[in-house]
């Protein structure tokens, strides 16, 4: 699951404020434990000595250990029963002194051993969400707020159905793939229609859904990332390269890309290069595309290589979007 740095880095800050403000909150109690109970704060630093005293009997040569730890252990038990009963009689828990993460499965670091635990997954996810909204303006944006009206349930004799007909089952079709992302059985969609079809909005109802469910999404236009393949390769700029690198491993690495506005870019062989490289390693890794564009399969095939075609054509489902532009219908009802 490759989240970006800039996700990563925020959710792990949001992490360790959290871890901060609970262990101040822990030292603001176990300060005001202390001055209400000295005796609670004598039990506490005798229970300490007794660590001391058992790491040095076990680290003593010479001597068998085992009487000194029994007797150690023995006398650590009877202060934290003193201890345990001093705070419960006083409307105190018997733990109230202790370090309590708000995790215990990861110690709220964010991982147990090499993997990623899932309280900062949680973290993880919201941080995208909210880069996400920016890039796409989500809004309200959701599959729950699909309006149907927009599309005219008159047929279309070019097409042999209604626009309302074939949205529905559009509609039904990315809600499925967002809903059982990785399960699902077909792996990449190609949005294909005019402008104001709704293929953006569609976009952003599976980047919202897909996101939630704790996979990692990068969406862009599709002239940003070429400009960021092409920035990777030819700038003199070792700062700009860099950026450009962690980019290109954003868009090859995440769990799903929406390439928004295939076609709008010039078509020049460096760009074509750089397309099959994104499609092609997202493809051998398994990892899952969406493209929006207001090309036709037959578009791509004239535009593009055919090994580029190829792949889109036989690895993506095609989903057609027709009727009358949404923002003009829009307008006329203000």
């Amino acid at each position: 699951m490759g989240y970006s740095e800039s996700v990563l880095h925020s959710a792990q800050a949001r992490l360790a404020a959290r871890r901060g403000e609970r262990q101040a909150q822990q030292e603001a109690q176990r300060r005001e434990i202390f001055r209400t109970l000295p005796r609670a704060a004598e039990l506490d630093r005798q229970l300490r000595r007794t660590m001391a005293q058992v790491v040095a009997a076990a680290l003593r040569e010479g001597a068998d250990p085992g009487p000194a730890l029994a007797r150690i252990r023995a006398e650590n038990q009877a202060l934290q029963r003193e201890l345990s009963e001093l705070l419960a009689g006083h409307g105190w828990s018997a733990d109230a002194l202790e370090d309590k993460p708000l995790c215990a499965r990861c110690g709220d670091s964010g991982w147990v051993g090499a993997e990623m635990c899932d309280c900062l997954k949680v973290l993880c996810a919201q941080e995208q969400l909210r880069e996400l909204s920016r890039l796409l303006d989500l809004g309200e944006q959701s599959f729950q707020q699909f309006d149907f009206s927009y599309y005219s349930p008159e047929v279309w004799p070019d097409w042999g159905r209604s626009p309302r007909e074939n949205m529905e089952k559009v509609f039904q079709i990315c809600r499925d793939y967002a809903q059982n992302f990785g399960r699902y059985y077909f792996n990449n969609l190609f949005l294909s229609g005019g402008t104001g079809l709704g293929k953006t909005f569609l976009s952003a109802c599976i980047a919202r859904t897909v996101s939630e469910n704790g996979f990692s999404v990068v969406y862009d236009t599709a002239g940003s990332i070429f400009a960021q393949f092409e920035t990777e390769k030819f700038s003199r700029d070792g700062e700009d390269a860099r950026e450009a690198r962690d980019g290109t491993r954003r868009y090859l690495g995440c769990d799903l890309l929406i390439v928004d506005d295939l076609g709008s870019e010039m078509a020049t062989p460096f760009i074509q290069a750089a397309l099959y490289r994104l499609v092609n390693s997202r493809l051998t890794a398994d990892r899952r595309t969406v493209i929006s564009s207001n090309l036709t399969m037959d578009d791509v095939r004239r535009r593009y290589t055919p090994q580029i075609a190829s792949r889109l054509e036989g690895e993506y489902r095609v989903l057609p979007f027709f009727g009358e532009d949404i923002r003009l219908q829009r307008k006329r009802r203000l």
